[in-house]
């Protein structure tokens, strides 16, 4: 009895069981790094530590989300190490969460990608904080209905009948005028700057910084540095994600730093132009500044940015569904037509008689989204969906793609069919605002107060370049000259990132008849005489 009871105090004996014990502990812990909560919503199974994340690919995981929704249900889960993201590829729920509870919906997740790029500057990426809140005042108020209506239409149609001139004389090179029409309509209207052609600062720069910034941030294409701080610890020389996010940086801060200089260069003049930036320079002047030079400078900056590249991306969608769809053209035209003749292009203040035209802005916002998996939110507190628990700190997703490509709400999705959207004669942000979220049009520009702010410039935009193409153009799939067979399009081919744009294709532009080209010719004049003053 007196060996046993020596044995059982034995220092030695009594260090080994604790560090086994601490040991066991340790790996128990580890083993539950990655577990689902039985009370989240279901989803794929989870591996150790990991969690799902070898399953997230580093590109396309919109596409993803759809396949797991189909398996897992409508509202699923992933894990991420410790970090629960929750993914809604439903309506009732994006309604309920995003919509109802925005209040604590509304914040973004923490990103270390994204302060690299930004260093913590961009009004669609910041928390809901006290800047984010003057920041997003700066967008409602200068792209509200009332100013796009009384004041920058004028800018927008003026630049309008320029593009439709551009296209006439150089029709193969579409998608640079486009682009040229979106980013020279938001520099005239945001730094008093046009871009009269693309290869002019204002004609491109947006789209150099754009596509960096959408590579750098696009779900899934670096590691989650934010749930593994190990990550943050490998050295730029050895992470290729670090550094794309600081160029894609340095090309934001270079750009919005050069076009600030040209606004203050000519403001040193005594030149004043009706535009944003000078707009806030004076007040901010008299008033005192609300944000940091850098931050201001990302301000005006993401103001073009939101305003040029994914509309630019959306017009090309269009003009790609439009060679694949003639049926589609013939049926807007007989429409405008009835509405403008020959006599006249249309203008947004057609928009009520001619509703086929806004059916086809929708379709192309579903059909093929710029944001197909959206920025994401951060909800603040614990929360409940249908007896399913949503974590505090949790990641949530409205998986754009994957709602819009669901069979339940879109009969045969992956067709361009517009007359899905017949009886929907409302703008997109009317129907965001409504409580009847099961005729919802579209989440294209997001849900709850994370919606997009420029949703009516951007709206107006697509409509009245859609409206004045099918007035005067033509446009079907360009002929392949050695076997008289149509050119194919691929209408999955789009760029990688959170914002994607269609990779090149080719499509034959012809004007519908010399009256067309005539009054086309004929009101350049009026037009370029207006932007003269951005020049």
């Amino acid at each position: 009895m007196s060996l046993l009871a020596d044995n059982y105090y034995n220092p030695t004996t009594i260090i080994v069981t604790a560090i086994v014990l601490l040991l066991a502990t340790g790996v128990y812990k580890l083993s539950q790094i990655g577990k689902r909560d039985p009370r989240m919503p279901p989803g794929p199974p989870t591996t150790p530590i990991l969690g799902n994340l070898h399953q997230i690919p580093s590109t396309g995981l919109f596409k993803q989300f759809r396949e797991w929704s189909k398996q897992y249900g409508s509202v699923f889960s992933l894990k991420l190490g410790t970090g629960n993201v929750v993914v809604l590829c439903d309506r009732e729920a994006v309604h309920s969460l995003l919509d109802k509870k925005s209040n604590i919906y509304s914040d973004r997740p923490e990103s270390y990608v994204y302060k690299l790029l930004t260093k913590g500057d961009h009004i669609a990426l910041q928390p809901a904080d006290k800047v984010w809140r003057d920041k997003r005042k700066v967008v409602a108020h200068n792209f509200s209905p009332k100013m796009l209506d009384e004041k920058h239409f004028r800018v927008q149609e003026a630049e309008a009948t320029i593009l439709l001139n551009d296209l006439l004389d150089d029709p193969k090179d579409f998608i640079k005028h486009v682009r040229r029409y979106t980013s020279s309509v938001a520099s005239s209207i945001v730094y008093g700057q046009r871009g009269a052609t693309y290869e002019s600062f204002w004609g491109h720069a947006v789209y150099e910084v754009m596509e960096k910034w959408s590579e750098a941030m696009e779900p899934g294409a670096s590691p989650p540095a934010d749930v593994y701080g190990i990550f943050k610890l490998i050295p730029n020389s050895m992470a290729i994600w670090k550094r794309r996010a600081i160029n894609a940086g340095k090309a934001m801060d270079e750009a919005w730093s050069e076009a600030r200089k040209f606004v203050d260069k000519r403001r040193a003049t005594g030149e004043r132009r009706e535009c944003i930036a000078d707009q806030l320079m004076d007040e901010y002047e008299q008033k005192g500044w609300p944000f940091s030079e850098h931050s201001f400078n990302n301000l005006l900056g993401e103001l073009v940015e939101g305003a040029a590249d994914t509309t630019a991306s959306h017009i090309s969608t269009l003009i790609l569904a439009f060679a694949l769809n003639p049926q589609v053209q013939a049926k807007a035209r007989a429409e405008i037509d009835r509405v403008c003749g020959v006599d006249r292009a249309p203008t947004f203040s057609d928009f009520e008689q001619l509703p086929y035209v806004n059916a086809i802005v929708k379709e192309g916002m579903r059909w093929r989204p710029t944001s197909p998996t959206a920025l994401p939110h951060r909800v603040r507190e614990d929360d409940w969906y249908k007896g399913m628990l949503i974590p505090k700190g949790s990641t949530v997703y409205l998986a754009t793609w994957a709602v819009h490509h669901t069979e339940k709400y879109y009969k045969d999705e992956d067709a361009f069919n517009p007359d899905r959207y017949l009886g929907y004669t409302k703008l997109a942000n009317d129907y965001a605002g409504s409580p009847d979220w099961e005729n919802r049009d579209h989440y294209g520009y997001g849900a709850g107060r994370r919606i997009c702010p420029g949703i009516h410039m951007a709206e107006r935009s697509q409509w009245r370049i859609a409206a004045k193409l099918l007035w005067a153009f033509e446009i079907s799939q360009a002929t392949d000259p050695v076997t008289k067979e149509p050119v194919p399009i691929d209408t999955h081919a789009y760029s990688p990132g959170i914002a994607q744009f269609p990779d090149p294709f080719v499509v034959e532009i012809k004007p519908r008849s010399e009256q067309h080209i005539q009054k086309i010719r004929e009101e350049k004049t009026n037009a370029l005489e207006f932007m003269e003053r951005y020049s």
